[in-house]
This record gives structure tokens, C-alpha cells and sequence, in this order.
């Protein structure tokens, strides 16, 4: 597996991330995990933020996250969460109207399959909403929105031809632990800040690992 932001234990496809037991093992991406980190760069990005929209898909992964995970992380910042769920494409467009109504200062924007389906839509409202946005999947910045950090998918890919190629030559996936992400990615949409009239401090510039002009 590479993970997709779901917790392995948590979902119940290995035992623990040390000795997996079964027949499943390779990456995880730590998706839950860094919803903190997230919040926080966004607070740095925006410091007047007080407000975040949460959007995210009604699964049970997502609905831990949103009402366990990211309160904590909140509290620690100063941030109230505006959660919103969505489970159908149909109920896009009555969120944005509530969000449209609410006015929150920021949107943080959960991973998951019809978020990646609804990206450049998400982006769009974002925009036009000029709302400073920060995402767990980094598609959705080369589709206009302003932030993401997450692990670096790419070197995630890479090690799981280590997986392949260690079970091929015998090695059981019981006995192969599950890793963690060694390198993470964070991207600016220095051309979405732009356009919602936002201001990135150089500080955070600097430790972009790319940005989009």
C-alpha cells in the first residue's frame, strides 16, 4: 500500500506500523497527523485568522479527524473550526452557499476521493470567495488553491518498489514494517495569493520547497 491518509491501524489493515501481522504493508502518508501543521501554516500565512471552514468528505477516516484530530491543533492556535461535510458532488454547492453566509476567514480542505473529483471546483469557490486556503492533497494547489503540506508523494512511490521487490524475493508482508514519510512537500500559490489579495511573509516563502508564480 501507499497510504492515502488513512491511519493503517486506525482503518484495521495491519495490526501496528512495527510488525503489520498480515498480508498488507508499505507506506503510510500520515495524513491525520499533520492537520496541525497545516492549520499552523495557514495561521502563519494569515495571522488575523481566527475562523477555518473545514470541508471533508463524510467517511469515518475524515469524521475521526475532523471532530478528535484537528480540535486540538485548533485550540493551540486560537482557531475556531466551522466543520463542513460533504457526501454527495449535489451538496457542493449548498456548502459554499452556508459558507458563503458564515464568512470564515480561511478553508482547510481534507483529502479524499470526491474532493480530487471536485478540485478545481473547491479552488474556484476559494477564490472567488478570496478565502486563503490549505489542502492535504498537493493536486488541488496546481488547481488554484494557496497551500499544501503533506509527504512528499513521489519519494512515498519510490519506496514502494522496495516493498515489491523485498516480498518477490520472499520476504513476507507480516514481517515487513510500514514506513512513515521521510521527506514532506510544502507549496505556495504565490499567483493565488494574488488574486485574494493576500501578502505571504518571506519567512514562509523561504521554506517553501516550491512555489507557484
Amino acid at each position: 500500500m501507499t497510504g492515502a491518509g488513512v491511519d493503517p491501524v486506525e482503518a484495521g489493515f495491519v495490526e501496528s506500523l512495527a510488525r503489520p501481522g498480515g498480508n498488507v504493508t508499505g507506506v503510510t502518508n500520515l495524513g491525520p497527523e499533520l492537520g496541525g501543521k497545516r492549520l499552523e501554516l495557514l495561521k502563519e500565512a494569515v495571522p488575523k485568522l481566527a475562523r477555518v471552514a473545514v470541508l471533508y468528505e463524510g467517511i469515518p477516516a475524515r469524521v475521526l479527524e475532523v471532530k478528535e484530530v484537528l480540535p486540538v491543533a485548533a485550540r493551540a492556535l486560537g482557531l475556531t473550526l466551522q466543520p463542513r461535510e460533504v457526501r454527495a458532488a449535489d451538496d457542493f454547492e449548498k456548502v459554499f452557499a452556508a459558507l458563503s453566509k458564515q464568512r470564515p476567514d480561511g478553508l482547510y480542505v481534507l483529502g479524499g476521493n470526491l474532493m480530487s473529483a471536485n478540485e478545481k471546483r473547491i479552488a474556484g469557490f476559494a477564490l472567488k470567495s478570496r478565502l486563503p486556503s490549505v489542502y492535504s492533497v498537493r493536486e488541488a494547489v496546481d488547481a488554484g488553491g494557496l497551500m499544501y503540506y503533506g509527504a512528499d508523494l513521489a519519494d512515498s512511490y519510490r519506496r514502494v518498489a522496495y516493498y515489491v521487490d523485498r516480498i518477490l524475493k520472499g520476504a513476507k508482508p507480516a514481517d515487513l514494517p510500514v514506513e512513515q514519510p521521510k521527506k514532506f512537500e510544502f507549496v505556495i500559490n504565490l499567483k493565488t495569493a494574488k488574486q485574494i489579495g493576500i501578502t505571504i511573509p518571506q519567512s514562509l516563502l523561504y521554506r517553501a520547497d516550491k512555489v507557484i508564480k
